[in-house]
């Protein structure tokens, strides 16, 4: 096969036939299971392999839960006091801190009144269902959820036992009830508090879309949420938040104490080849401001409601320093939703690679990162989000071309 051939072949997605894909998706599917199937059997009372506790940041959820049912809700923040309730919960020294907003604590601690690991399965498995079923509603085709289950980043958020799928259905949950319930998103969008990094886009996107039912839904949704934690634990628990998050920024995203190569945002990738902080912040700061200029432009252009979905979604996850690989989930509903867009009105040049490449590197983003410093996890996520740029200018064009032939026929 000469080069140009190939070149060709990339560029067309011809290599990528629908038996190469569902065989694809198959494997990765097989490797979530016995992956998952390995990591309990070969594990020890609460206890994995490697003497984590199953589902790791899920034993920090459920410990603060348990905190808080014990009337102790503002010392779940306190990670002296959190780190000695999971020692003996867990009879481990590899802990995780609590970070979330009190909004959170609400859902943690309803699971806390259950066993840990009954809580894990059913938490990872009501979240999974309900981002599945989102999914579909983007990509109502048989094979879809083979290909959603298929995901890397599916194994990657159910070993962490994260709020991943959580965070996805109720971002693209919402954006495909926005355009015909607007109280429905709003509700939703604003359930979204809880993970408030990824929230930073949608009140502007709304206002710029003039959703503006759905907006105040949000905030009506927030202020409620927000009233239910002071009614149960009062000021101090916010207080305690609010006190935490200093230590939060220093350790966790400024030190990289969970790893760098866990980061997915240009803040982890100057931090990754040891930058100093300031050009972290500096670079991150940068990047937000382009990509919401960005994101105002695709939403405020009369183009497809699947791009500006897809715009919106990766532009949330790049305009945080604060983005994990488990984190991937949600990206994969910008690709579903790109994916919509080719099979409603074809796919361009490039952009069913693209797609696969993207789906893939969820499972090796971090093992890159961490053997040649190389952030491929970051540069697909902003190469996607450049794609969806270049659609929308190929789509303006195009309107502007029949408008113009209208005008003179």
């Amino acid at each position: 096969m000469s080069a140009e051939s190939f070149a060709q072949r990339l560029s067309s997605g011809a290599w990528l036939s629908p038996s190469t894909s569902r065989f694809a998706a198959w494997m990765t599917s097989a490797g979530t299971v016995v992956s998952l199937a390995l990591l309990f059997l070969n594990s020890h009372g609460l206890l994995d392999y490697a003497g984590r506790p199953l589902g790791t940041d899920f034993s920090c959820f459920w410990s603060a839960g348990l905190m808080a049912l014990q009337g102790h809700a503002p010392q779940a923040y306190d990670w002296g006091a959190l780190f000695a309730a999971q020692h003996q919960i867990f009879g481990t020294e590899k802990l995780s801190p609590w970070s979330y907003p009190p909004i959170f604590l609400l859902l943690a601690a309803l699971f806390a009144t259950i066993p840990y690991l009954m809580a894990y399965f059913v938490w990872q498995g009501a979240s999974l269902a309900a981002a599945g079923f989102i999914y579909w509603k983007i990509l109502p085709y048989r094979s879809a959820l083979l290909f959603g289950f298929g995901f890397p980043a599916v194994l990657i958020c159910l070993g962490h036992g994260q709020n991943g799928f959580l965070t996805a259905a109720l971002m693209a949950g919402g954006l495909l009830a926005l355009r015909k319930q607007e109280i429905l998103a709003g509700v939703l969008f604003g359930l979204l508090a809880y993970k408030p990094q990824f929230g930073l886009l949608l009140p502007i996107a709304l206002a710029v879309g003039g959703y503006w039912r759905a907006f105040a839904a949000a905030a009506a949704t927030v202020m409620a949420t927000i009233g239910v934690t002071y009614l149960i634990w009062g000021w101090p628990v916010w207080q305690a938040f609010f006190d935490s998050l200093p230590l939060t920024r220093a350790i966790v995203l400024e030190a990289g104490d969970t790893g760098f190569q866990k980061l997915q945002s240009i803040f982890a990738w100057v931090r990754l080849w040891h930058g100093p902080v300031a050009l972290g912040y500096a670079l991150q700061t940068l990047v937000a401001i382009a990509v919401t200029v960005t994101v105002i432009w695709i939403w405020r252009s009369k183009v497809s409601f699947p791009l500006q979905a897809a715009a919106l979604i990766a532009g949330s996850l790049l305009v945080s320093p604060y983005m994990f690989d488990y984190d991937f989930v949600v990206f994969g509903m910008a690709l579903a939703f790109l994916a919509a867009q080719g099979f409603a009105q074809g796919f361009q040049p490039w952009d069913k690679t693209l797609l696969a490449l993207a789906w893939f590197v969820p499972v090796l983003a971090r093992t890159i990162a961490h053997t040649i410093y190389l952030p491929v996890g970051f540069l697909m996520l902003m190469t996607i989000f450049l794609l969806i740029v270049v659609r929308t200018k190929e789509e303006q064009a195009v309107r502007t071309v029949s408008g113009a032939t209208l005008a003179h026929s």
